[in-house]
């Protein structure tokens, strides 16, 4: 048994629930490897758990869903990693914000040598939610016009790069004139100002010859569901992976019927992944254009594991930009 010092929260709330603990980590059991933290990632699901949109199981309870390190012991019956081994996950159970974590072998992965432990924190989910929502939940081909409510946060800017490559037309969203200059450099053909300064619906139409989007991707929620809607093309087709600003209101389902046959859908990263062959699927097609530098994250802040409450608020403020990390103590 070994202690390590994990943020837990003990009740729901704000930021101000979570307190840097020392834990108590036995030794990894059959089918766990025991992985020790050199980044972890830091993503809205965990805001979520943290404020009780999607309850945990118990509280006490860490929170977070990914980190890269390395292997620092295997439990029974784990073959292909080896204690040394560079490795990152996607865990299906909260609890990644701390130095280490024992995490099932199924949902491990070695990681190439051209990509460090920092980048795959700032990208594993957020690079594999983009991987399923390109290639999977709608299979975008060359030509087609998207639309990405949010193109300077951390998927956002992961969606513009592959997009591009992709061969895709971005419209993306953003709230201030540094964000929109961020996602254009990052993919973007163009880029509104939302938050009411731009009319969203009409400046697609505008620039689509009044047409309209193929796809519109919002992890935005309620503040842009409306906009996404109504901008889709005939038969287009809204993707709904997210509610940053809360929850969407109910909508007539006939609209889709009125609006062009248009239809929407919800995704979700962790039903794209659920098996061990899904999950490294999508971790093949992320690593392999990390690798090449085709895609890379934009590591807007960096924040010592201490400072996981000041991460948070500065995510939900909307005053980060692109990707956030938190950084472990030294082993």
């Amino acid at each position: 048994m070994k202690i390590v010092k994990a943020i837990q929260i003990q009740e729901k709330g704000g930021p101000e629930v979570m307190r840097l603990e020392d834990i108590e980590l036995p030794p990894p059991a059959a089918g766990e490897v025991l992985v020790r933290h050199e980044a972890i990632g830091v993503n809205f699901i965990d805001v979520y758990h943290r404020n009780g949109v999607y309850p945990l199981s118990s509280l006490p309870h860490g929170i977070g869903m990914e980190a890269a390190g390395r292997v620092e012991a295997v439990g029974p019956g784990v073959s292909g990693f080896g204690v040394g081994d560079r490795v990152a996950y996607l865990a299906l159970a909260p609890g990644s914000y701390g130095d280490a974590r024992n995490v099932p072998a199924q949902r491990v992965l070695a990681l190439p040598e051209e990509v460090t432990a920092e980048v795959v924190a700032a990208s594993l989910l957020k690079g594999m939610t983009v991987e399923c929502l390109t290639h999977r939940v709608v299979a975008v081909k060359p030509g087609m016009t998207v639309l990405f409510h949010a193109a300077a946060g951390g998927v956002g800017l992961l969606a513009c790069q592959w997009l591009r490559h992709l061969g895709v037309r971005v419209i993306g969203t953003a709230s201030t004139e540094e964000k929109a200059a961020l996602a254009k450099v990052h993919g973007a053909d163009e880029v509104i100002l939302y938050d009411g300064r731009e009319d969203v619906v009409a400046r697609v139409r505008e620039l689509t010859h009044g047409a309209g989007v193929d796809v519109a991707y919002d992890g935005v929620g309620r503040a842009t569901f409306e906009s996404s809607l109504n901008a889709l093309a005939r038969r287009g087709t809204l993707v709904s992976f997210g509610n940053a600003s809360g929850l969407p209101a109910p909508f007539d389902p006939i609209r889709l019927l009125l609006q062009g046959s248009v239809s929407v859908t919800g995704a979700g990263v962790f039903d794209y992944t659920a098996s061990r062959e899904e999950l490294e699927l999508s971790a093949k097609r992320l690593f392999e254009v990390l690798s090449k530098r085709v895609v890379q994250p934009h590591i807007g802040q960096r924040f010592a594991l201490t400072e996981a409450r000041a991460c948070h608020a500065r995510l939900e403020s909307r005053a980060s930009v692109g990707s956030s990390v938190l950084l472990p103590s030294p082993a």
